[in-house]
C-alpha cells in the first residue's frame, strides 16, 4: 500500500484515539450512497460484532433528513463518495464537521467537495491500472482494522494482525477468480436473456450481495433484481421461488452460514437456476482464523465482478451505460 494511504489512515486513527483519550465517542455512523454504502455494510457489521458503541449504517439522505437523536459532537461519521460529489453524502459530511464530531471520509478524488467537508481524509486509487492494493476495498479494510486498533484497544494485537493481513488480499482475490471462474461464466451465459435476478446473503457478506443487486444488476445491466436477506427469506420472500426464478446466493463463513445455509437448502429445492458461492471455498492463506469472516467480502466482491463482466459480455450491454445517471438532472 502506498505510503500516502498509510499515512492517511493513520492520522485519522490518531484522531479517533485522541477522542477515546478524552472518552468522547458515544457512536459511529457510516453514511453514503449506493456502491459506497454497499461497501460499508461489512464494516458496520464488523463494529457491530466487535465493539460496545454503537453503530448505525444511513444513506446520506436519510442522515441529513432524519438526523439521529444521538448524532452529536462526540460522533464519529465515516463518508463515502468515489467520485468526492455526491451532493448528499457532502452535505452529510459537512454536517458531521460543523457539529464538531469526527468526520472521515474515503474518496478516489483529492480536494473534492467531499475532501474538503470531512476533517480528515483518505484516498484510493482505481481503475484497471491501480494496484490492487490501493483500491478502495483493501484501503477501507486496513483503516477498519487501524481504527479498531484504537476502539478495541484490549485486542490491539488481533485488529494489527488482521491490519497487516490486508496486504493478502490481492493474491486471495486472484486465487477466488480462478476458482470461480468457469462458474461465473458459465451462469453468465446461462441467465443471459433473464429480465430479473435475485440476490441473497446475510451478515458480513450481504453488502456485496445489495451492491451486485442495485449496482451491478439494476444500475449496469437494466436487469431487475432485489437483494433478499438470508434471514428473511422465510417471512415473505421464500413465496416467489419457483423451477425458472433464478438466484445468486452467497453462503457465507461466519457467524450467520447457518441462516444462508437454510435458505440455499429452501431454494435448492424449487429453483434450477442457483448460482452459489460458498465463502468456505475461498483460500485465505495466512489470514487469521478469528478475522477471516471480515475478509471474505472483498475477496467474494471479486468473485462477482467476474459474473457480472461475462453477463455485460453476454449481453452485448456495457457496464458503462446509463439511460439517467449523469445524463440529466434528477
Amino acid at each position: 500500500m502506498k505510503k500516502e494511504h498509510e499515512d492517511q489512515i493513520l492520522a485519522a486513527a490518531r484522531a479517533v484515539e485522541e477522542r477515546v483519550e478524552k472518552g468522547a465517542v458515544s457512536n459511529i455512523y457510516f453514511v453514503a450512497c449506493g456502491g459506497s454504502q454497499a461497501s460499508m455494510m461489512p464494516a458496520q457489521y464488523l463494529f457491530d460484532r466487535e465493539l460496545m458503541i454503537p453503530s448505525a449504517i444511513y444513506t446520506s439522505n436519510e442522515f441529513n433528513y432524519g438526523t439521529p437523536k444521538a448524532f452529536g459532537k462526540d460522533s464519529i461519521v465515516f463518508t463515502i463518495s468515489h467520485s468526492g460529489n455526491t451532493p448528499e453524502t457532502v452535505a452529510a459530511a459537512r454536517r458531521a464537521t460543523d457539529a464538531g464530531a469526527l468526520s472521515i471520509c474515503f474518496s478516489n478524488e483529492v480536494d473534492s467537495p467531499l475532501w474538503k467537508a470531512a476533517g480528515y481524509q483518505i484516498h484510493y486509487d482505481h481503475g484497471s491500472e491501480a494496484d490492487e492494493a490501493d483500491k478502495g476495498g483493501c484501503v477501507e479494510l486496513r483503516a477498519w482494522f487501524e481504527f479498531l486498533k484504537v476502539l478495541d484497544a484490549g485486542k490491539a494485537a488481533t485488529w494489527q494482525a488482521a491490519s497487516k493481513s490486508v496486504d493478502e488480499i490481492p493474491a486471495l482475490k486472484e486465487k477466488a477468480v480462478a476458482q470461480y471462474k468457469d462458474a461465473c461464466t458459465t451462469y453468465a451465459s446461462d441467465t443471459k436473456r433473464e429480465k430479473l435476478i435475485y440476490t441473497m446473503g446475510s451478515g458480513a457478506n450481504y453488502g456485496e450481495m445489495y451492491s451486485l443487486a442495485v449496482c451491478w444488476l439494476m444500475e449496469m445491466q437494466w436487469v431487475n433484481s432485489s437483494c433478499i436477506h438470508s434471514g428473511e427469506y422465510f417471512h415473505g420472500p421464500f413465496e416467489i421461488t419457483d423451477f425458472d426464478v433464478p438466484f445468486i446466493i452467497s453462503v457465507g463463513n461466519g457467524a450467520t452460514r447457518h441462516l444462508d445455509e437454510r435458505a440455499l437448502a429452501f431454494a435448492r429445492k424449487f429453483s434450477d437456476k442457483l448460482f452459489v458461492i460458498d465463502e468456505n471455498d475461498f483460500d485465505f492463506g495466512g489470514v487469521p482464523a478469528e478475522v477471516q469472516e471480515y475478509f471474505a467480502p472483498e475477496i467474494l466482491g471479486a468473485v462477482i465482478r467476474v459474473f457480472v463482466e461475462a453477463h455485460a459480455h453476454d449481453t452485448g450491454h456495457s457496464l458503462s451505460v446509463r439511460r439517467y445517471m449523469w445524463q440529466m438532472e434528477y
